[in-house]
């Protein structure tokens, strides 16, 4: 087999992806592509073109470990007791200020907006 990589590419499509083949997988094409063809390192080549395969790739079946079930956050018990605070920054200056501190309550879910600046003052 010459050393022809466009030559290869095409051997790989026409076992990999005619509708006769169906996209079987690295080791299925290699299977195909051995009975005819021959070349140094055409295992590699061949699983390299499986795994650039869009198609391949978008329907492979994943085998990861399914992570479990998830777990419900634990109700605060306090008025208080645990909050969550963020900032809404990069606002237009309105009176001096440029940015909404928020803080949430997360056993009522009361918010509280304060306005503030995104920076020091000089």
């Amino acid at each position: 087999m010459p050393k022809d990589v466009e030559l290869r590419v095409e051997i790989n499509w026409l076992h990999h992806d005619i509708l006769a083949t169906e996209h079987e997988g690295q080791w299925k094409t290699t299977e195909l592509v051995t009975k005819n063809y021959w070349w140094p390192e055409m295992t590699r080549d061949i699983g390299k073109y499986v795994e650039r395969c869009d198609l391949c790739q978008r329907m492979k079946n994943k085998t990861e470990k399914i992570v479990g079930k998830l777990k419900l956050s634990e109700v605060p018990e306090k008025l208080w007791t645990y909050l969550i605070v963020d900032f809404i920054t990069k606002l237009p200056v309105v009176a001096r200020k440029d940015a909404i501190l928020v803080v949430c309550n997360r056993l009522f879910k009361m918010i509280y907006f304060v306005a503030t600046t995104s920076h020091k003052d000089q």
